[in-house]
């Protein structure tokens, strides 16, 4: 039987954290992948980290990311925080 589909060879592959999962973080600390890495949240090596807005921040954080949904966006901002894309 023949195979079918293909894999595409420019897919990009992001971890993606929720909101909530950056309360472990102290107030006014700065999350980047490498930080991410640390707490244990992101477990392999991926091109970057994409911040998904599922539950709720009480933190102010500075958030690094190559990508944030919108709903992140504005629950980071409306915590404190501020977002930096790469």
């Amino acid at each position: 039987l023949p195979k079918r589909g293909f894999s595409n060879i420019n897919r990009v592959e992001y971890a993606v954290v929720n909101v909530s999962d950056l309360n472990v973080f102290e107030a006014g600390s700065v999350v980047d992948l490498a930080a991410l890495k640390a707490k244990g949240l992101i477990n392999k090596e991926y091109e970057g980290v994409k911040v998904l807005g599922d539950g709720e921040l009480n933190v102010a954080l500075t958030v690094k990311a190559k990508k944030f949904s919108k709903s992140a966006s504005e629950k980071i901002s409306a915590a404190g925080g501020t977002i930096e894309v790469l």
